[in-house]
Formats: C-alpha cells, sequence, structure tokens
C-alpha cells in the first residue's frame, strides 16, 4: 500500500466522476484504475462496486475513505512541517464571481506565487450556484461565493461585503426622481443571471419595495451590463464604487431610492470533507486579500 494508491482511492471516492479525479492527480484514467486495483490488492478488500453505471463505495471503501483522508491530510503536514522552501505543489482551482474577478483575484493569484510558486493555479469564473455545484462534484478546491454555504456537503467562512448602487444612463434617468417601484415599471430591469448573488439581492429590495418590474434583462457580464445601462437598456445595479465613477464621468447616473439596498457577504466555499493545508491556506489568503472595493480596470 503506498501514499499515491490511497491518494488515487480517495478522489475517485469524492469527485463526481473517476475522469475527475484522475485530472486531479494529473494521471489518466486507466492509471487511476490500475493504482486502485494495486490498493485493492494489498488491502485483499474490493473497495468499490462497479456493477453500475457510477462505481460506488462498498462496505470496505467507505470505512477506508475517512481513514485514508486523515493519512493524505498527515503526508501534506509532514511534508510542510518538514521545511519545503517552495511550499505547497500541485493542481491549485480556484472558483470566483465575476465582481472577484475583476477586482481582487489578482492579489490574491500574486500571493499565491509568491508563497508557494510550485502551485499550479487554474481559476474558473461563473455564477455562485454553478460555481457551488462544481465545488461538491470534486471539481474545484475552493470558490467565492455570495452568502453562506447552501450545501450540506459544503462549508464555508465569510470573507468580505460588497455594496451596490441603483444606476441608469443619462436619458434614462433624467425621467426618473428615484429607483421605486414605478421605475421598474418603466424601464427593463438590466441583471446577472437567476443564480448569482445579486440576483438575491435585487429580488430582496423588490419584495421590500412591494415592486414587480415589467421585464428582465439578464446579462452575465458585468462590463457589458454597464454598456447597456449606458446606452438606455434600463436600470440595474453596479458595486458602488464603480457606480461612483462611471457617475464622475457622466457615464451613468446613481439613482437614489427610498428603499435601502443591503450588502451582499461573501464567503470561501470548500468542502467539509476537504482538510488539505492547501484549503486552510487558502482561507487565510483569501481573507487577507479580500476587497471589493479595489478599482477595476475594466471601468
Amino acid at each position: 500500500m503506498t501514499l499515491k494508491q490511497l491518494e488515487a482511492f480517495y478522489w475517485a471516492a469524492t469527485c463526481s466522476s473517476f475522469a475527475m479525479a484522475a485530472e486531479r492527480v494529473h494521471l489518466s484514467v486507466s492509471s487511476l484504475s490500475k493504482r486502485i486495483a494495486e490498493l485493492e490488492a494489498s488491502l485483499g478488500q474490493v473497495l468499490f462496486d462497479r456493477a453500475g453505471h457510477r462505481a460506488a463505495l462498498t462496505e470496505s471503501g467507505t470505512r477506508l475513505l475517512p481513514l485514508a483522508g486523515a493519512l493524505l491530510q498527515q503526508a501534506d503536514r509532514l511534508q510542510q512541517d518538514m521545511g519545503s522552501t517552495t511550499g505547497l505543489r500541485g493542481p491549485c482551482r480556484l472558483g470566483v464571481g465575476e465582481l472577484t474577478a475583476i477586482t481582487w483575484l489578482p492579489r490574491l493569484v500574486e500571493a499565491l506565487a509568491a508563497a508557494h510558486p510550485a502551485l499550479e493555479v487554474s481559476v474558473h469564473v461563473d455564477v455562485g450556484a454553478a460555481l457551488a455545484e462544481r465545488l461538491d462534484k470534486g471539481e474545484l478546491d475552493v470558490a467565492v461565493i455570495a452568502g453562506p454555504a447552501s450545501r450540506s456537503a459544503l462549508t464555508s467562512v465569510p470573507l468580505a461585503h460588497a455594496r451596490f448602487a441603483w444606476c441608469a444612463g443619462p436619458g434614462v434617468a433624467h425621467g426618473l426622481h428615484e429607483m421605486d417601484a414605478e421605475a421598474v415599471q418603466s424601464y427593463p430591469l438590466v441583471t446577472l443571471p437567476q443564480g448569482s448573488g445579486v440576483t438575491h439581492l435585487i429580488d430582496d429590495w423588490l419584495r421590500q419595495a412591494d415592486a414587480r418590474p415589467a421585464r428582465r434583462l439578464m446579462c452575465n457580464h458585468w462590463g457589458a451590463i454597464v454598456g447597456l445601462l449606458a446606452q438606455g437598456s434600463g436600470i440595474g445595479l453596479l458595486p458602488e464604487g464603480w457606480a461612483q465613477a462611471l457617475h464622475a464621468r457622466d457615464v451613468l447616473q446613481v439613482l437614489p431610492s427610498p428603499v435601502p439596498l443591503g450588502s451582499l457577504g461573501y464567503a470561501l466555499h470548500s468542502r467539509r470533507d476537504d482538510l488539505r493545508p492547501l484549503v486552510s491556506m487558502l482561507h487565510g489568503l483569501a481573507a487577507q486579500h479580500a476587497d471589493f472595493t479595489v478599482a477595476s480596470g475594466a471601468f
């Protein structure tokens, strides 16, 4: 029995597929399966029931899983404690929303490169619901998502809050005194797609204002939303810092509202069963660098 065999078994048991597990340990699916077969031969136990459409853990595999996870965690800590000068190594898969991507993500990636140059960092940008699903399947190591974890397999640590403001192009804003129920009946609401944290914030505001938008114009890109608002396509939310900067340049107008907007709390999400030093390190670095007021070069 070797650590590499245990690693292959652990990720095959916790990822959504053998293909995803193989990607995490930089193996082909056949090589991953071979290591698991070698582990089964070494232990004299069948660890996966391969009869169905998807391999499932046997009773022996279920018993081994927490033990294998603990051994791999100890091995990671041993390597760390023995003073590796290059820090952590291997794949590091980050999931973020676009707001994080164009504010403080570059600082986080720079800090990761400085502290752990051997890490192979990759970033996946998507809405929060999609990120949570990928994290649950084992396709990501951590994800920055608005709000606390909503899946039982995930846990979250609060990071920072983002504040927003209602905006419209000068032509639309000229005909409005404030952002109220009448305004959303008169103009389309330009928003990110359902599943993003910002849509939850908008829905909360609509309930408090007793307002029902006549129409929503969905767009999955912040830069495109700015362009649509500037051209008079409707009313929308923007991060407060961006809204003020665009207001100062007369690109957009910030709209006052009698119903206050709440702030949106972001957290670092990870799997409950993932106790690797990589995850705890990412918790610390993300908490240090999370800042949604950072100026974006996009605007």
